[in-house]
């Protein structure tokens, strides 16, 4: 895709802070961190969301994370855990697939905001979705 910010960070045609690399993937520091070290996961390919994604890159991409992001995140940095995320149609920013990698640390204050009272019951929801 021509006007895709990450297809061209992909490509070398805009700079970014590559920390891991393979055929498949490349994964850069995000410019705008919730915490140290937020990662994004981004497949060389263009893929607009999980809806359209190859099932080999997701499954390689957790792979990634799992056995060699985590590592790296709790030594060098001290992380405690991660937070993984992925946006699909509402909120997705870049039309580009991609997988936020959080660490986690004690009292890095991360929080996810809503309010409660928007929500249903949990009877309600699941009764909904066991119809």
């Amino acid at each position: 895709m021509n006007d895709c910010i990450f297809c061209k960070i992909i490509k070398g045609e805009l700079p970014s802070k590559t920390v891991y690399e393979d055929e498949l993937i490349k994964v850069i520091m995000n410019i705008n961190p919730t915490t140290n070290g937020h990662l994004l996961v981004l497949p060389k390919e263009h893929y607009v969301n999980i809806f359209d994604i190859d099932e080999k890159i997701i499954n390689h991409s957790f792979k990634v994370i799992r056995d060699t992001l985590y590592p790296l995140l709790k030594d060098k940095l001290g992380c405690e855990g991660l937070t993984i995320s992925e946006n699909n149609l509402l909120g997705q920013e870049i039309p580009h697939f991609h997988i936020h990698v959080t660490p986690r640390y004690q009292n890095d204050l991360l929080d996810f905001n809503y309010d409660k009272n928007m929500l249903e019951d949990l009877d309600t929801v699941f009764e909904k979705l066991n119809k």
